[in-house]
């Protein structure tokens, strides 16, 4: 039988990775910044942990399983900021992903100038602050803050 606690704070674990990427699509559709391809592949786990929530509230209910496979999926969102910040703050190369391109081939030149002529945003390039922090050092600490209340979670299923 569930923790009444630790169903809360799962619940606010959905709701702060849904408030994520909608924020994420509004800064990016509505206010108009672009996002590096590492922004957008920092978007996954947020998602995957939404939808794994929805599936695990509506079917299963074990909740054991979703606690692990949430701190891996938060902890794979940890290590992926820290490289993102790394390249923001130039610790680290730009990475191949970062140069990547829509992934279609360009085959006519006319196809070409249309690709040269869209702004592409580098991965060491921060285009949007909030309080003077990056969306890659929120993303981090949301993560350890995660993964931290998820530990804590499973430590608690465990010892029952």
């Amino acid at each position: 039988m569930p923790n009444f606690k630790n169903e809360f704070f799962l619940k606010i674990v959905f709701f702060i990775s849904l408030i994520a990427v909608f924020s994420a699509y509004f800064i990016e559709y509505v206010l108009g910044y672009q996002p590096c391809n590492l922004c957008l592949i920092e978007r996954i786990p947020y998602i995957l942990s939404i939808f794994i929530l929805i599936i695990n509230y509506q079917l299963t209910k074990n909740y054991r399983f979703l606690i692990l496979l949430l701190i891996l999926i938060f902890f794979f969102s940890l290590i992926l900021s820290i490289y993102h910040f790394g390249i923001e703050q130039s610790f680290f190369q730009e990475s191949p992903i970062c140069n990547i391109k829509s992934g279609t081939d360009l085959v006519t030149k006319e196809e070409l100038l249309v690709e040269l002529q869209k702004k592409t945003v580098s991965c060491k390039d921060v285009t949007f602050r909030i309080f003077g922090f990056s969306l890659t050092v929120l993303n981090m600490i949301i993560s350890l803050i995660f993964i931290v209340l998820l530990v804590k979670i499973f430590i608690s299923y465990e010892k029952r």
